[in-house]
């Protein structure tokens, strides 16, 4: 039995990078003055999915929602050895929450349909919520894995997973489809060499037009990306919200009722200390010390 799995990216600014300065006046960030990374619980998700591909046989869709230049993390995807990706991409998507991006995912994921898993990372590292993964699950009816390890088996129509929890772990049985959120409990593998000789040339339909002049994106551009890059499997799709069947009340800001209010950095400073000399004189010292100021006793 082949497997149907999405997998659900997300290109986010490296964070070791961001200040006050790459905020914008309504709180949210901007994007376009930070370095952009694949958010590294999403590639053990991806990890994941191809090992299940490798298992028990499964068609990988790579999918992810954000601005045009998102299409690099799925170039990525099928670099390492997925099938098929999606972006999902429109300016009603702009300044989404968390409620309003699981409300964008799961109208993708209708829109890709008849899948068997759905999988993402944990969380992602420019917001650390953790809250896609289980509000995509809670919006498309899925039962739901939280922060798993490893898939153990997969047969028929059951998957059963091992997941971490406080000081260990436990197995979990849930019946297909399903939904699982992966932390990073593997390596994920390096991008294969002549799938980057191929992939590299994959394109969204945006990005082959903007590469036209104006006479022949007259004259039947669009078809011939169709017809020459679907023939070669190079093409990432591209879907607006209209395509995805999306609300457009219940996407970006419109749809978002999380506002920040206000962002600073933070900067640990390191306060008084006392230099306690590993003796028992030292020891004593401290101990009567803490007696005194009521910390013991």
């Amino acid at each position: 039995m082949s497997y149907k799995i999405i997998v659900f990216v997300k290109q986010v600014p490296d964070t070791k990078n961001i200040t006050g300065d790459a905020m914008k006046p309504d709180g949210t960030v901007n994007r376009q003055a930070l370095p952009a990374i694949f958010n590294p619980e999403d590639l053990n998700a991806v990890e994941l999915a191809l090992q299940l591909k490798d298992r028990f046989g499964a068609h990988v869709v790579v999918a992810t929602m954000g601005p045009p230049n998102a299409s690099k993390v799925l170039r990525d995807a099928l670099c390492m050895g997925a099938d098929e990706t999606v972006l999902l991409t429109d300016r009603a998507f702009a300044g989404s929450d968390t409620l309003a991006t699981s409300y964008a995912l799961s109208c993708c994921a209708k829109k890709i349909g008849n899948f068997d898993l759905i999988l993402c990372g944990r969380q992602a590292i420019d917001g650390d919520t953790a809250q896609v993964g289980p509000q995509l699950a809670e919006k498309l009816h899925l039962p739901q894995i939280s922060y798993v390890e490893d898939v153990l088996a997969l047969e028929g129509k059951t998957i059963r997973a091992k997941r971490a929890i406080e000081g260990g772990y436990e197995v979990l049985e849930a019946p297909l489809p399903v939904l699982l959120t992966v932390i990073d409990s593997n390596e994920p593998r390096p991008q294969n060499a002549a799938r980057i000789m191929k992939y590299k040339r994959a394109k969204t339909r945006s990005e082959f037009m903007a590469e036209q002049t104006d006479d022949y994106a007259a004259s039947g551009a669009v078809a011939s990306y169709e017809e020459n890059y679907g023939r070669k499997g190079l093409i990432i799709q591209e879907w607006s919200a209209a395509d995805a069947d999306a609300d457009p009340k219940r996407c970006g800001l419109a749809g978002s009722p999380t506002k920040v209010k206000q962002i600073m950095s933070v900067v640990l400073t390191a306060g008084d200390f006392k230099k306690i000399e590993p003796t028992e004189a030292g020891v004593s010292d401290l101990v009567r010390e803490l007696i005194e100021d009521h910390t013991l006793g």
